[in-house]
């Protein structure tokens, strides 16, 4: 029952930004004028308000990015920043500890500068990705159901262009959410709870203990965060440690991207991409503190 509601309120936290990124959708569909020149989501600042977004203390920035992405309306570079800068639950537990609390301006901005520099590279080599127009008329089909057309729901109208048509998509992501958020939730009681994983997981050195925070922060749910944090505010492993696992760790948008079959490859590749750069930098922020007599 414990597991049950966990993975429903995790679920029913998310829904707002589920809802409000379908009704972005529409609007940005419908409303041409208003986003024509597509300088918010694919201009040269994109990666920018993507890590800035993706600071914010909650995996919604990341579903909702997921989704953009998924579509064609933002470039690899800034799902890249939005994934690498969110932290889900990582910041509002350090701040409630006084003991740790000194360590979230540390890592607020080494992620900062992390995202943005791996938001504006990937952008770099990617300089032709191919990105849907936004407001275009062929993006209809993306994302918009018979319903716009007088299907079920009769004739179009604003409320269910811009109200019903969001809702049942988000109620359907949702829905699928909340099955990943009881599978995890089950695997992670079954191997023994948060507190055992963090006795268990995080053993070795500075420069191994990125390796495992890494794969970690991967986990699709806000336990991942939790986990990381948890451990590093009882000293089981290094502050280095800490922001390379919570740089992959991207929280629910990863279970959103992979929803798209047909785009496993790229998914995948992403997915390692933020793995190695997870550890590169917990390696090089454990380096940095042994270097300065810090640890």
């Amino acid at each position: 029952m414990e597991i049950i509601l966990d993975a429903f309120w995790d679920t029913l936290k998310l829904f707002p930004f589920l809802f409000l990124i379908y009704v972005l959708m529409e609007i940005l569909e419908h409303r041409t004028k208003l986003t024509q020149s597509q300088k918010i989501l694919q201009g040269g600042f994109a990666p920018l308000i993507g890590s800035a977004t993706g600071l914010i203390p909650q995996c919604g920035f990341s579903v909702m990015a997921a989704k953009l992405y998924d579509k064609g309306f933002i470039r690899t570079g800034t799902i890249l920043a939005v994934f690498i800068a969110t932290s889900d639950e990582a910041l509002i537990i350090l701040i409630s500890d006084l003991n740790a609390a000194h360590a979230v301006m540390p890592l607020v901005l080494i992620k900062l500068l992390v995202s943005i520099g791996a938001g504006y590279l990937a952008n770099a080599i990617l300089p032709k990705e191919k990105l849907a127009r936004v407001g275009a008329q062929d993006v209809q089909a993306h994302f918009c159901c018979s319903d716009h057309d007088g299907g079920m729901l009769g004739e179009s109208s604003d409320f269910k262009t811009y109200i019903v048509s969001p809702l049942l998509h988000s109620l359907k992501i949702a829905a699928y959410l909340l099955i990943v958020n009881l599978v995890f939730g089950y695997i992670i009681d079954i191997a023994g709870g948060v507190d055992k994983i963090s006795a268990n997981a995080m053993e070795g050195g500075a420069f191994v203990q990125p390796l495992i925070t890494g794969l970690i922060g991967l986990i699709p749910n806000c336990a991942s965060s939790v986990i990381l944090t948890g451990a590093y505010t009882n000293g089981a492993i290094l502050f280095g440690s800490l922001v390379g696992g919570l740089c992959s760790n991207a929280g629910l948008g990863l279970v959103v991207l992979f929803k798209n079959g047909k785009k496993l490859k790229r998914n995948i590749l992403l997915v390692l991409v933020m793995y190695v750069v997870s550890v590169v930098v917990g390696i090089a922020v454990n380096g940095f503190m042994i270097l300065l007599n810090m640890v």
